[in-house]
């Protein structure tokens, strides 16, 4: 580079905003990735930085216009600042033929506005993917953007199996559970519970940096002997004797909360299935008051017989029932 002047193609007299101008300019054009095809293009554009270094900068231009510095930086007197610290000595060229004499170190921006005082983010934003060149980022003119630090890591999670009686989960009955720092908390199971469902106790996991971590409590509903669930619904099969099929009456039902009675008509057939309302699975997203609403039980009748039929027969005698029950199936 002979004259940084020449190389942005201003006058000696151009002001700082020109000399800005014409750098913006020139940059823009030659920038390497802009011309990728083109390696003569990323050399200018060395240039054109070198030139916009010791211009933008009071001092360096000062004494370059009285002859003390060549256009790269260097005294053009031998002797010129001997003394100073952070010199080192280069032989070269100026423009008044063989030299040897002192570089300076880098020393852009002192005295003066230095390329890091120019903000071209809004000529080369999409060069970089888009992004906007900020103060603080990576890179020598901030090109680049450094990616802010992860945040503190929190402690791990603590994992908990929770086995929960079939009728406590279909009624929705607080559970108790004791964590691993020994303390014990009454946990609410959500409507409509299953084996597999999550519960997340915040803050209740191990300690970290960041903070705690939290809970998880896996439920296992259990199996029960009589009940089973269908959806929101419960269902049983409950024995009732010859004589209360054929008189009638009032008998003794199970549910969930505890057995209730349960009327039944004379002559009630076996298999007759009866619904006791609101006795089944709390049902999610529903509510009644400020309890959740629940399915209902459905009961189905069995005529049990005695083990021993003796009595029986002799009640009956010759009677015989004529009202053949299987005629529907054609039999």
């Amino acid at each position: 580079m002979s004259d940084p002047y020449r190389t942005l193609g201003v006058a000696r007299t151009a002001s700082e905003k020109e000399i800005k101008s014409a750098y913006r300019k020139l940059a823009k054009e030659l920038h390497p990735d802009r011309n990728k095809d083109n390696p003569q293009a990323a050399e200018k554009f060395s240039d054109v930085t070198k030139a916009y270094d010791l211009l933008s900068d009071k001092d360096k231009r000062a004494r370059f216009d009285r002859g003390e510095i060549d256009a790269e930086g260097n005294p053009l007197n031998p002797f010129a600042g001997m003394g100073g610290g952070g010199r080192g000595f280069r032989g070269g060229y100026g423009a008044g033929g063989p030299r040897s004499g002192y570089r300076e170190q880098d020393g852009a921006g002192m005295g003066g506005m230095g390329p890091e005082d120019l903000d071209l983010s809004d000529l080369f934003e999409g060069l970089f993917g888009g992004g906007r060149a900020r103060a603080g980022s990576a890179g020598p003119r901030g090109f680049g953007q450094r990616p802010p630090p992860p945040p503190p890591r929190r402690g791990a999670d603590i994992h908990y199996r929770l086995a929960v009686p079939f009728t406590d989960a279909a009624s929705g009955r607080d559970q108790r559970i004791t964590l691993a720092d020994g303390k014990a908390i009454n946990l609410k199971l959500p409507a409509g519970v299953e084996t597999g469902t999550q519960m997340r106790l915040k803050d209740k996991g191990h300690a970290g940096p960041g903070g705690n971590g939290d809970g998880i409590v896996t439920v296992e509903v259990g199996p029960h002997p009589f009940f089973r669930r269908d959806g929101d619904d419960i269902r049983m099969d409950l024995p009732i004797t010859l004589d209360e099929a054929v008189r009638g009456g009032k008998i003794k039902c199970p549910t969930v909360d505890g057995p209730v009675m349960l009327t039944v008509r004379p002559g009630t057939q076996g298999g007759t299935v009866m619904r006791l309302k609101g006795k089944g699975w709390t049902r999610k997203g529903e509510k009644v008051g400020d309890k959740p609403a629940r399915g209902d039980q459905f009961v189905t009748l069995e005529i049990h017989l005695p083990a021993d039929l003796s009595s029986l027969e002799e009640r009956l005698g010759d009677w015989v029932d004529t009202s053949q029950p299987r005629k529907k199936f054609g039999l």
